[in-house]
């Protein structure tokens, strides 16, 4: 397969902050005297910020993504990191000149902070946030936006991410997809959205784009 363009998500995908993110959702519960069990809260890692706090409470909804955004950026660095391999593996396949991107639910500021963190802020032609679309993955609008900006093509971009909502926006955009095994929610899980394939290890992506 010919792939020239390939585009990640970037949390749970290329930068392991799982367990950031569940400690600012207890945080953001506790402030607010709720109570999730930790399966509950692992169904809240993926979707948009907004999507999970208005069908919790609609009315303090924005007040709640404060919160988690608050806590969240003060207890950044003390989490993340960068998966196995993943520096490693973006460094080859920019070097073979394929175009790479950022497709992400996050703000921007919180992207910057975890590229720096980790040293992957060198390799990326474009980064899509949440800011940057109307209507953020599932939907195609923001893989259809980062191909539009690497003058990728279809038949030529993969979509790699580690939720069914990767998948299913790289499948709304006609594009190639991709589902990585450490998946915090499960490589069978992910499997049941049928990507294109399926990463065991970041590695295989230099045999899959053929590098």
């Amino acid at each position: 397969m010919n792939i020239r363009t390939i585009l990640f998500d970037l949390d749970g995908t290329l930068i392991d902050t799982n367990e950031l993110i569940n400690a600012s959702f207890r945080h953001t519960f506790e402030h607010y005297k709720l109570t999730f069990t930790p399966e509950e809260i692992l169904e809240f890692n993926g979707p948009p910020l907004i999507d999970t706090f208005q069908k919790i409470n609609p009315e303090k909804a924005e007040e709640m993504i404060a919160t988690y955004r608050k806590h969240n950026m003060a207890e950044h660095d003390h989490y993340v990191i960068a998966f196995p391999k993943v520096l490693e593996t973006i460094e080859q396949l920019q070097q073979h000149g394929i175009s790479l991107g950022i497709v992400t639910t996050k703000m921007r500021p919180t992207v910057n902070m975890g590229l720096a963190l980790t040293g992957l802020d060198r390799f990326f032609d474009t980064i899509v946030t949440i800011d940057d679309v109307t209507h953020p993955k599932p939907h195609a609008e923001p893989v259809l936006k980062a191909m539009e900006e690497l003058n990728g093509d279809a038949s030529t971009t993969l979509m790699v991410g580690d939720n069914h909502h990767d998948i299913e926006s790289g499948k709304n955009a006609g594009v190639l997809t991709a589902g990585v095994a450490w998946s915090l929610k499960g490589k069978e899980r992910l499997l049941n959205h049928h990507p294109t394939y399926m990463l065991d290890e970041m590695t295989d992506l230099l045999r899959i784009a053929g590098v």
